[in-house]
């Protein structure tokens, strides 16, 4: 078990922007039965947003029916939330006045039945400094309406300004396979100094290390429109590093993506990182299982999967458009 924001979180912990973020998620009582699937397998640190589907339909409505149906399970999960942008809008405000308004409406939809143990601005308005908009938050916590504090898609410089206003409780990068910029750009090197876990989203990259894209045909156009790596360009290159994972895989006799995310795993403590907590998204039971049933990978398999990762470099851009502009704010 690993501390966050003072509560004990399971190795692995479960993400739910894929449940209300686009047009074709399911009811909310099919992602219920996905969500308590979860929790039965370990999976309590819970990350959604305000900012996953529309102003009436997102991530705080979805736990607060959660919640509804089962108001025992509150004390088990953790729940951190991305807010900070203005409804219903991809645009930042990282203003105090707009900070206050999607704690509050956090809080409002929760309407009791569960906790905001940590809460973060999703991306860093390059327009407010950091320390005001987390002071903001600290504002919070300290009248115990917040648990803790999160950074997301953040600088190193950024979480050393952070950390002088508030104690930071994690925060939340992508990392994966394809995505080992943390590495190389201070951010594991600043958390490892400063005692931080990191949350480690799309540690399947969006699908790639799932297995289920084979062809450019099978990608969504979600996928093509956000994500240069889905690009009809890009594809053919990036899926030369899945069918080299496939093959781990097929010789540890388990999914591709056990690999992935055992590799995440692995890679908590390891030469000096921080803690890492993957949360890799689902929206059925079966995908749930097989999340959470990371693979030990020996230090052979490693040795191996550093071999491949010295020898290629993703196609592509991590975002494309508005994300671009955002990262490591």
């Amino acid at each position: 078990m690993v501390q966050v924001a003072g509560r004990n979180v399971g190795p692995i912990g479960f993400g739910l922007m894929g449940m209300t973020w686009r047009p074709e998620s399911q009811p909310f009582e099919e992602s219920i039965k996905t969500m308590r699937a979860a929790l039965a397998r370990g999976a309590n640190l819970w990350n959604g947003g305000e900012l996953y589907g529309t102003p009436e339909r997102n991530s705080l409505h979805l736990l607060n029916a959660y919640f509804t149906k089962y108001p025992e399970d509150a004390s088990k999960v953790v729940i951190g939330i991305k807010g900070g942008l203005k409804p219903g809008q991809m645009a930042l405000d990282g203003s105090p006045a707009n900070v206050s308004r999607s704690i509050e409406e956090c809080l409002k939809v929760f309407d009791g039945k569960c906790k905001l143990d940590i809460f973060e601005c999703g991306r860093v308005d390059p327009n407010v400094p950091v320390e005001v908009s987390v002071g903001e938050i600290k504002r919070y916590i300290d009248a115990g309406k917040v648990g803790g504090l999160s950074l997301s898609e953040v600088s190193a410089d950024t979480i050393r300004r952070a950390a002088k206003i508030c104690k930071i409780d994690c925060v939340e990068v992508e990392f994966s396979l394809f995505s080992l910029d943390i590495l190389s750009n201070g951010i594991a090197e600043t958390c490892a100094g400063l005692g931080i876990p990191i949350v480690a989203y799309s540690p399947l990259s969006r699908g790639f290390l799932t297995g289920q894209l084979k062809t450019y045909d099978d990608v969504k156009p979600f996928l093509r429109e956000t994500f240069p790596r889905f690009s009809e360009e890009n594809f053919p290159a990036n899926m030369k590093l899945v069918r080299e994972v496939e093959e781990i895989a097929k010789r540890k006799n388990c999914a591709i993506s056990q690999v992935a995310i055992g590799w995440v795993l692995a890679q908590s403590g390891r030469n000096g990182l921080p803690t890492i907590i993957p949360i890799p998204g689902a929206t059925t039971e079966a995908r749930v299982a097989e999340n959470t049933t990371a693979v030990t990978l020996t230090e052979e398999d490693l040795a191996a999967i550093d071999e491949l990762l010295k020898n290629f470099v993703p196609a592509g851009g991590r975002y494309g458009g508005f994300g671009a502009a955002l990262m490591n704010g």
